[in-house]
């Protein structure tokens, strides 16, 4: 075992012990699972049609109305929070696994950013710009950066970037609210029609709007990259501190963090929804998005924790059965939804980009995820590892791993 591998060992405490003799922990794959499914119905109105990327479409009404806003209420600006947090949770087992296996983390995790990033690079180039994966790879240097610090010193780092980034984006809310909107119908209809032209072309117009697009995407994950962080650094205290791992003696906490989350996160979802969607005009929007954003983080907590305790009961505990392969493959899962969207909407396919409405894209997005729990359960039967974590993950070790499914289930990610 090397000096560095001893180091993370006391860091780590008797987390790492308890990991390093325990196995995989279903509820972490579920809520995983769970999220992947929130992050496409955001994703898939992004790439189903060019108001997903810009605003709302003013000829939208009825079924497609309704569902456009229960999916930025609900969905836009939560579940990739709480895949931010789970990416931080995740850290701490990549921390025990390179203590089990007597190497050294250094190597291991920036090996794993730099492949997180290539392929997260691919995915905005050839499918969707609003790729994650890079924004993870970059962000997760911070986390890197930070990985000798303590539990307290964690939480206490993301409440105040949370803070931070919350009240500025508050403020520029607010000044936009007071400022003329310098956006005129005549450039929005540009707009769509540029977006519409390439995106129902051939592959060169696919990935040349994809490319332009990538500059609005940094400015993006800029804006709102504080939020990942603060969401690395609460999973990363919650993965050193074990808090998933023994939920049932936590119950009481977890009620209350619910409650707390609703009753936060609810106002601002609705908020968002009104301003973004309607009713509210358009002056308000992005003073209604940033109260959405800067709530979001409340109720993604109470997804969580309300998850984590239906988790605790009976009928939860077989749901989470069901929706852990899915999280056990989240990169999979999250490369094939968009490969499956770009070639449903974009010219790599059937063109129907702009032509969908929003309530049949919803359900067929539903479909969709229903179709990968169902294909990742038995997968996982036979596989320990979807495809691209197994690349991932043979990157990571400098190796060839075994991809044969063991019954031991160790904690690994």
């Amino acid at each position: 075992m090397t000096q560095e591998t001893v180091g993370a060992a006391a860091r780590l405490g008797d987390g790492t012990e308890k990991a390093a003799a325990g196995r995989r922990l279903v509820e972490v794959d579920a809520l995983r699972g769970f999220a992947l499914g929130g992050i496409l119905l955001v994703n898939v109105l992004v790439m189903a049609g060019p108001y997903g990327a810009i605003g709302a479409d003013p000829r939208e009404g009825g079924a497609d109305l309704v569902a456009h806003w229960l999916v930025v209420a609900f969905a836009e600006g939560k579940f990739y929070l709480l895949f931010s947090f789970l990416f931080g949770y995740s850290f701490t087992l990549q921390m025990s696994s390179a203590v089990r296996a007597g190497a050294r983390f250094t190597p291991r995790m920036l090996r794993r950013l730099l492949g997180l990033f290539v392929i997260g690079a691919l995915h905005a180039t050839l499918l969707y710009t609003g790729d994650i994966l890079m924004t993870y790879a970059l962000l997760g240097l911070i986390l890197f950066a930070a990985r000798n610090t303590s539990v307290a010193r964690a939480r206490r780092a993301a409440l105040w970037l949370y803070g931070a980034v919350s009240a500025l984006l508050l403020l520029a809310g607010l000044g936009m609210l007071l400022a003329d909107d310098p956006t005129s119908e005549a450039e929005l209809r540009a707009q769509v029609a540029e977006l519409t032209a390439a995106y129902r072309g051939d592959a060169a117009d696919v990935i040349g709007a994809n490319l332009r697009a990538l500059p609005e995407a940094l400015a993006a994950v800029l804006l709102v990259g504080g939020l990942v962080v603060a969401a690395f650094l609460a999973g990363f205290a919650a993965g050193k501190g074990q808090l998933l791992s023994g939920t049932a003696e936590r119950r009481g906490r977890l009620r209350r963090m619910c409650v707390i989350g609703l009753a936060v996160g609810l106002p601002g979802a609705v908020v968002m929804a009104a301003g973004t969607v309607g009713p509210l005009s358009d002056r308000w929007e992005l003073l209604s998005y940033a109260v959405g954003i800067a709530t979001a983080p409340a109720l993604s907590l109470a997804y969580a924790a309300g998850l984590l305790l239906w988790f605790g009961t009976p009928r939860g505990a077989r749901t989470a059965a069901r929706l852990a392969p899915a999280g056990r493959m989240a990169l999979t899962n999250y490369l094939l939804q968009s490969l499956v969207m770009a070639l449903v909407f974009t010219g790599y396919g059937l063109g129907l980009y702009g032509r969908v409405g929003t309530a049949a894209t919803v359900c067929g997005a539903l479909v969709l995820y229903g179709a990968q729990l169902w294909a990742g359960g038995r997968l996982l039967r036979r596989c320990r590892l979807g495809p691209v974590e197994w690349v991932l993950r043979a990157l990571t070790v400098g190796g060839r791993p075994s991809n044969v499914r063991d019954t031991g289930h160790a904690a690994r990610t």
